[in-house]
């Protein structure tokens, strides 16, 4: 009998390559197709719902399809055992559709409900878990993507003065209008706690407490990519204003940030998670500079590759018995050759390996940046930030393969997960061919970048140079010693992402989460006494404690050192 995961993977492969074939027939005749479908209609008012078909969206949606059929396969074997299985992919499937329902629509409204069923399936999936961690981490990536749900409800309020909702008409004769750039910027806020960019990027490592086929699923083409699929489609609204040049130094910045943070991390799916911050960050960035199919080619080929790392992480992960240090693992070459090659291969995929995936997209990117009209911060936080993704990959892909075995002796750790290989085997394909596919897809006309001898092999040093640190920071062992306790506040920072956990999560680890408890177990034992005489006793309470953390001198020394970084790199922005 068939299970009901490979039933799934069947169905939606086969819509997966119907919309790819069809994207190449828009993508030849150039076409594009509105369909205005009436819901409901009463006397000369009516509410209509738009569809939105053209390349772009057809080419996403088989994407996001392909991966989402790979992950479910890919399931069977991983959350067997599960009780709850059919509704971990039902839950899949709603989060999938959600997406779709977003890509498709040229309308805010409609881009609504797909926005807030992404974030609501991503909360259920997040806790799905059931333990106190996955509660703390849902309740972050939920609280801070509705920040960009209230900003996405008041530009729906704003596009009242234009009579519709459907934005796309509007993006090209109303680019001087205040009502127009007030909605670009409240788009674009949505679109930074989406695709968790500073101050917002809290939530994404956190969301690692979800089962790992769905971290494969939204760390690739579906939640954090959301953010920036819809700057693609705003984007001519805020180009070459200063709402560009301010998203242009935070997602650098925040590019720089993940890539530091990750030499430093030691869990397996965090490296990988910050890794994924990294890219967004790369992929916005070069949307602020004006080159949209750009950021779109990078987002379609980073999908690919980071869906298959995410899957050998949760191979690996599953071996060895739900560990996720890597400093227990090592030596993984000789016990799972296979799943190691994938992780390899999409490692590469992710440097910017000549031939593989994200060549074709990142090697481009980086050589229009230096075409483009940029201060020297800017150039020099985008060639740091890509020896730093050349630096952790390295450096995880040395833990991996050249560390001792650290864990259990009698733990057999091998490749005989067949279905989850078999999962793997399709995104093998597309992260070694997928790159060169998409670029006679997306760039039919050859483009010629003609720069000095330097500039074309700064990308090779800075990528070499890269390997080298990585292996020399794998070998680095720190000793407890007055001299690296001196160092130990800065490490903290570079390694903490700047604090931003400790200071945009107060809210939500004091206060709101304790709150909950304290209303349940009220509810339970004495609701009269919470909501009468102790209310007063208890919440006077709670404000002393908030006003005493706020005094303490770790919150001070955070707070400070997040401040002075901000600043100074503000002012460098500023003067270079």
């Amino acid at each position: 009998m068939l299970s009901i995961c490979f039933k799934f993977f069947v169905f939606l492969m086969f819509i997966s390559l119907n919309f790819f074939f069809l994207s190449l027939y828009f993508i030849i005749n150039d076409l594009v197709i509105f369909i205005e479908w009436e819901i409901i209609s009463v006397n000369s008012s009516s509410i209509v719902m738009t569809l939105l078909f053209d390349w772009m969206s057809l080419l996403f949606m088989s994407f996001v399809l392909f991966i989402s059929s790979s992950v479910i396969y890919y399931s069977d074997e991983y959350m067997h055992g599960d009780i709850n299985l059919n509704r971990f992919i039902m839950l899949i499937l709603m989060f999938v559709l959600s997406m779709m329902f977003m890509i498709i629509s040229p309308n805010l409204i409609s881009i609504l409900l797909g926005w807030d069923g992404l974030g609501l399936v991503s909360y259920c999936l997040v806790i799905y878990y059931q333990n106190v961690k996955s509660y703390n981490a849902g309740m972050l990536t939920a609280l801070s993507n509705r920040v960009g749900d209230v900003a996405l409800l008041m530009a729906i309020a704003w596009m009242l003065n234009y009579g519709s909702w459907n934005y796309i008409f509007y993006l090209d004769s109303m680019n001087n209008n205040f009502e127009m750039q007030l909605i670009s910027v409240l788009v674009v806020l949505a679109a930074m706690t989406k695709s968790a960019q500073i101050p917002f990027s809290a939530w994404l490592p956190a969301a690692m407490a979800a089962p790992t086929p769905v971290s494969a699923l939204v760390h690739s083409s579906t939640l954090v990519t959301a953010g920036v699929y819809l700057l693609i489609r705003f984007n001519n609204l805020f180009v070459n204003t200063w709402i560009s040049q301010v998203l242009l130094l935070i997602s650098v910045l925040t590019m720089f940030m993940s890539g530091l943070g990750a030499n430093y991390e030691f869990d397996l799916k965090k490296i990988i998670a910050l890794s994924t911050l990294s890219q967004l960050g790369l992929m916005m960035s070069i949307l602020c500079l004006g080159y949209p199919s750009m950021a779109f080619f990078h987002l379609l080929t980073h999908a690919l590759f980071k869906a298959l790392l995410f899957m050998c992480a949760g191979s690996v992960i599953h071996n060895m018995k739900n560990v996720q240090d890597i400093r227990k693992m090592g030596s993984l070459v000789l016990m799972l050759p296979m799943t190691i090659s994938c992780m390899n291969i999409s490692n590469l995929a992710l440097c910017g390996m000549p031939f593989l995936a994200g060549f074709y997209s990142k090697d481009l990117i980086l050589e229009l940046v230096m075409t483009s009209n940029i201060n020297i911060l800017i150039f020099f936080l985008y060639f740091l930030s890509t020896g730093l993704t050349v630096m952790y990959s390295f450096r995880l892909t040395y833990y991996c393969i050249l560390g001792t075995f650290n864990f259990m002796s009698l733990n057999s750790v091998n490749d005989s997960y067949y279905i989850m290989l078999k999962g793997m085997m399709g995104l093998l394909f597309l992260t070694i061919m997928g790159g060169s596919m998409l670029n006679w897809l997306i760039i039919p006309t050859p483009v010629m970048i003609c720069l000095p001898m330097k500039l074309k092999l700064l990308t090779l040093m800075v990528i070499l140079i890269g390997a080298y640190l990585g292996y020399e920071l794998y070998q680095y062992k720190i000793s407890w010693n007055m001299q690296v306790m001196k160092l130990y506040l800065l490490t903290n920072f570079v390694g903490n992402m700047w604090f931003m956990p400790n200071i945009f999560t107060i809210g939500v680890n004091k206060m709101f989460l304790t709150l909950g408890y304290n209303v349940i177990k009220n509810i339970d034992q004495g609701w009269n006494e919470y909501l009468g005489g102790q209310s007063i006793y208890y919440y006077l309470k709670k404000n002393s404690l908030k006003n005493e953390l706020f005094m303490s001198n770790e919150f001070k020394i955070h707070y400070l050192f997040f401040v002075i970084m901000i600043i100074m790199l503000l002012m460098m922005w500023l003067f270079i």
